[in-house]
């Protein structure tokens, strides 16, 4: 359901609510600009905008098409801008359109189109009432008070990405078995959609304030050169996130290396236990199956038992013994050779 607001800014500066496009239009022959804020508007809407206000349609088509990246395009009577506010709630990132047209007497913005019932630029009237100065100096300074409320806003996306960075390195650190490396590739996933539209969106900045735009008025530049800073700003925040999500990954693998060696080790200790019970106790058990109770007996005789079994056991003993000296020898001889 469309849920478009129309405004007309006088030339005294008075500001007010109009009904429809109609009679914004017939206000703007007064004096003065207006203001088309469109959101989740129809498809016919949008398509009316080609007739009454000179947009093209390829503009149009551009606006229902919620895949494009940020980019500015100029047109004999107004300048299309396409920008992205950012929104992140319950871990979620949502990236949102916002459709701007420039004219010499009107600023049009869309949005909401896709957009969940998020209404992006909700706050855009307070503001204009708290500043009734700069956005009523003409349709390039509103168009400003907009963008740097986008940009604004995409503030809180980036903090809420750095706390959840701040508490993946934790988790990382505290407990790398239990870690889930889901949770890194999809704050990477994040980083990397935010840097696309910063990417575009600094393009579009560079533009305006090297005056390619014939509806921004030299003294606007300044105001525009503020928000490039920002989106600056946030583009280095980006790439350092992203280095950031990489390195933890790095830790995370170095760390689940580690406990895999660990248990490794432990493994090889139990084997090499076991490995050695083994070996001494086979000499001992062939001797044992050799010359069991009653072959011994046969071969010494009955009436000796008592001198030759304990002679056998402890030959036996012995034999174990020199077993256990011979495999120590053979370990600290291996070890000085890896040292070497």
């Amino acid at each position: 359901m469309s849920e478009s607001k129309f405004y007309h800014f006088s030339p005294s500066g008075h500001f007010y609510g109009v009904t429809s496009v109609e009679e914004a239009i017939k206000a703007s022959s007064e004096g003065g600009f207006i203001w088309l804020n469109f959101f989740n508007p129809s498809i016919q809407e949008l398509h009316s905008l080609v007739d009454t206000m000179g947009v093209h349609p390829l503009s149009v088509e551009d606006c229902l098409d919620s895949s494009q990246v940020p980019k500015i395009e100029h047109f004999p009577g107004n300048t299309f801008i396409i920008f992205n506010a950012f929104g992140y709630k319950n871990r979620q990132l949502f990236i949102d359109e916002i459709d701007l047209f420039v004219g010499k007497n009107f600023l049009i913005t869309v949005s909401g189109i896709n957009s969940e019932g998020r209404e992006p630029l909700n706050g855009i009237v307070r503001i204009i009432e708290n500043d009734p100065v700069l956005a009523r100096s003409g349709p390039a300074f509103l168009m400003h008070v907009v963008l740097d409320y986008i940009v604004d806003e995409k503030l809180q996306a980036f903090e809420s990405l750095e706390d959840e960075l701040e508490e993946a390195e934790d988790e990382v650190l505290n407990n790398p078995v239990g870690f889930k490396p889901t949770e890194l590739m999809r704050l990477k996933k994040y980083l990397v959609n935010l840097r696309k539209g910063l990417f575009h969106e600094r393009e579009i900045l560079v533009k305006i304030c090297r005056m390619d735009c014939p509806f921004v008025p030299e003294k606007a530049i300044f105001h525009f050169r503020d928000i490039y800073d920002h989106l600056a700003k946030f583009f280095e925040l980006t790439e350092t996130n992203r280095e950031i999500v990489t390195s933890l990954m790095e830790l995370y693998t170095s760390l689940l290396n580690n406990q895999m060696t660990k248990v490794s080790n432990q493994t090889n200790d139990s084997v090499r236990r076991l490995t050695l019970i083994t070996v001494i106790f086979m000499p001992l058990t062939l001797l044992a199956s050799i010359g069991g109770m009653s072959e011994w007996s046969m071969m010494t005789g009955p009436g000796n038992w008592k001198i030759t079994y304990p002679l056998f056991i402890l030959g036996m003993v012995i034999i174990a013994v020199l077993d256990y000296l011979i495999i120590r020898l053979l370990e600290i001889r291996s070890n000085r050779r890896r040292e070497e």
